[in-house]
């Protein structure tokens, strides 16, 4: 499958490496040895020498050439949502400054880009959702994975920080969980003789 190279887009390929220029900055990618690139007629045709040991590495060098082709024509983004009462979030500088619920705000120093300058997030004032965009799709993946660690979404009540679409399996209260089949959970005890 030849990966196909946007309009708006520079693909430069050197022995073992990949390199894509696009509005969106300037990324490359490195191949493994016995996987080759060549680009024809505004493809990227990606081969492997070897047998079935080698089309593991072939999918995942497509797949990663891919990825930083649409990153430098269009750029990826992953979304966040704060749920908890009083939880905030604000942009502040090259920091990401979070209040949710300890006992002091947390200050999360954002990553500088394959570009050199600092990673765009922004944080929407009304939904407290954050939104991470960049070109390099792994560093996105990775910020996003790192400020949810930050307070991740406890089991009762579901607040902390989620990826947008995630669902929370949420457990039983001590309530809850205290009842019995029968509905009560002295029901049934019967008296001491």
């Amino acid at each position: 499958m030849p990966v196909v190279v946007p309009q708006g887009v520079q693909v430069t390929v050197a022995p073992g490496r990949v390199t894509a220029k696009g509005p969106k900055g300037q990324l490359e990618q490195a191949l493994p040895a016995g996987i080759k690139a060549e680009l024809k007629d505004g493809k990227i045709l990606l081969t492997a020498d070897g047998g079935k040991e080698m089309s593991a590495l072939y999918g995942m060098s497509r797949a990663r050439v891919n990825n930083i082709v649409k990153g430098v024509h269009e750029g990826f983004s992953k979304t966040l949502d704060i749920v908890g009462l009083g939880f905030k979030a604000a942009v502040e500088g090259d920091k990401l400054t979070l209040k949710l619920g300890f006992s002091h705000p947390v200050s999360f120093p954002l990553p500088k880009s394959a570009s050199g300058k600092t990673m765009e997030v922004k944080v929407d004032p009304k939904s407290q959702a954050i939104t991470i965009t960049d070109a390099d799709k792994d560093l996105v993946g990775e910020t996003a994975a790192r400020i949810r660690h930050i307070k991740e979404p406890e089991p009762y009540k579901g607040t902390g920080i989620r990826y947008r679409g995630e669902h929370i399996i949420k457990k039983a209260g001590k309530t809850a969980a205290g009842m019995g089949v029968g509905g009560a959970t002295g029901a049934g005890a019967g008296a001491k003789k």
